[in-house]
């Protein structure tokens, strides 16, 4: 058996041993399960109660039916509604808008590998967060220490369908199902890794890159995910007297409305990493390397736009009236940011770049992400004006640098994520969402330091955790991760799929 088959069959042996401690430490058999017939049949004492919502009494007891069932928190139809349909609306943004996207950007001999990594990330990050990553990102906290979860959430053990978390929901309450909060959680967490295929494309084993998404999920995403976004019950869920209920640069105040540090800071800087380690491609800065196809490029953009609406908007976890300010500050950010895009680059080149107008879309996404539920549309304007600009001062740089991140993970990503995440130091105003705080310019300076913290912070974490990830790997891999010079050559749809992307013949 070859080394990647004993790599997958020892993480699989870990998963069942992973699995076999945890539930018999929680001793599930011994306690009441729900039947089909009477789903909410929960009772006081049961494991998952303690990270449910369950109506209390003013004593704080909780109230009961006559048969001694608790009652669980009412569920808002519309707020349901509104995250299922977000859920959806960025899950499209992978496996289709994604795919398509960097599809169409690469060369037409790696069109069918880039796509496939995008869309097999879909499906293995799924798993892994279902089994293990919901629970290290937002689960309980290890230790009250604000940097990883617990496994207590492992294979969605407590995470309940049919009552709301006791911590997780809108500004007007936990008024959704903790497995619906939980299915929108995990879109992001699967979009996340897929970001970073922009700079390893054309040049990475597929196996490798199975394995090393796995890892990186596990090791930078989970751990940032809760550090910015883990919020408990009081008291940990009652494990640590006096926790103070987020991760840690959550407790420091850092805002982060919809991942601008957590997804675009951690991918565009480990994208940095990967791609500086993995070398440039055979013949870079010698034989062309343009988009093989703008009009995949255009389309993929566009749907990324539409389904960033589920993504920015859908964070506010309710069908509230922060989702209409997100949705708004969405939209012209983004089309300020496309706008401005195309208004350097004609400037700088003499022609109005297709390409170019589509990367300014995504850029403008990218940087209003963190900032959308706290700022205003005037500020919406601002941030896509110094997204445009930055991000395409970025690639040009990268470029000047002969840095061959592909498909400009670190320049879109990377540097927009950082923008982005800087400006809501800036720009936010607690009016728009209760819990945010006001920024710099309206009158609290130690917002931007809070920011600061919490995005230097994920990028430092991304950037020496996927430099470990990817040095490891490479010395235990046979061959390394990079494909040989002559598969590269040839083209990885042939040589990693034995497939190609357009048939004439």
């Amino acid at each position: 058996m070859d080394r990647p088959a004993l790599f997958t069959l020892a993480l699989l042996v870990g998963i069942a041993a992973l699995f076999s401690v945890n539930f018999a430490s929680t001793n599930v058999a011994a306690y009441h399960l729900p039947t089909s017939e009477a789903p909410t049949d929960y009772r006081e004492g049961e494991p998952w109660v303690r990270y449910s919502c369950f109506e209390q009494n003013e004593d704080g007891s909780y109230n009961k039916t006559a048969e001694g069932y608790l009652i669980p928190c009412a569920i808002d139809h519309g707020d349901n509604a509104w995250m299922l349909t977000s859920s959806a609306l960025v899950l499209m943004m992978t496996p289709a808008g994604l795919a398509i996207f960097y599809g169409g950007l690469s060369r037409q001999k790696n069109a069918v590998s880039t796509l496939h990594m995008v869309f097999i990330t879909t499906g293995v990050i799924a798993l892994q967060f279902a089994l293990w990553g919901y629970s290290l990102a937002f689960g309980p906290d290890a230790g009250g220490y604000g940097f990883i979860g617990t496994l207590q959430w492992a294979g969605l053990n407590n995470v309940l369908h049919d009552v709301p978390s006791n911590a997780y929901g809108g500004i007007d309450g936990f008024t959704i199902p903790h497995q619906t909060y939980m299915i929108f959680q995990m879109m992001f967490a699967i979009i996340t890794p897929a970001l970073i295929v922009a700079a390893l494309a054309e040049r990475m084993k597929f196996s490798a890159f199975i394995i090393f998404i796995v890892l990186w999920a596990t090791f930078v995403y989970d751990f940032a995910a809760h550090w910015t976004w883990e919020i408990t019950a009081a008291d940990n869920y009652g494990l640590t007297p006096g926790y103070c209920g987020f991760g840690w640069t959550g407790c420091l105040g850092a805002l982060d409305f919809a991942g601008g540090t957590v997804i675009h800071i951690t991918s565009g800087w480990a994208g940095l990493a990967i791609a500086l380690m993995l070398g440039r491609r055979l013949g870079y800065g010698k034989v062309p390397m343009e988009p093989h196809n703008i009009s995949l490029v255009v389309l993929g953009a566009a749907l990324l736009w539409v389904g960033w609406f589920g993504f920015n908007a859908g964070s506010a976890a309710a069908a509230a009236t922060n989702a209409t300010s997100a949705f708004v500050a969405t939209q012209i950010a983004t089309g300020m940011a496309a706008v401005t895009w195309m208004l350097v680059s004609w400037a700088h080149t003499g022609r109005p770049s297709t390409v170019g107008a589509a990367s300014g879309a995504v850029a403008g996404l990218v940087a209003i992400t963190p900032a959308s539920g706290f700022v205003s549309p005037m500020s919406a304007i601002i941030i896509g004006i110094v997204a445009g600009v930055v991000c395409y001062a970025a690639v040009m740089f990268k470029n000047k640098r002969k840095w061959d991140d592909a498909l400009d993970t670190w320049g879109v990503h990377g540097i927009g994520g950082l923008a982005g995440a800087l400006l809501t130091g800036i720009f936010a105003e607690k009016r728009f969402t209760p819990w945010g705080d006001n920024g710099l310019a309206f009158g609290n300076p130690a917002q931007l330091y809070e920011n600061a913290v919490g995005a230097f912070a994920a990028l430092a974490w991304a950037l020496g955790i996927t430099a470990l990830i990817v040095k490891v790997m490479d010395l235990v891999w046979p061959g390394g991760i990079r494909v040989t010079p002559k598969e590269e050559e040839i083209g990885l749809d042939l040589s990693q799929h034995g497939e190609r992307a357009y048939v004439t013949e």
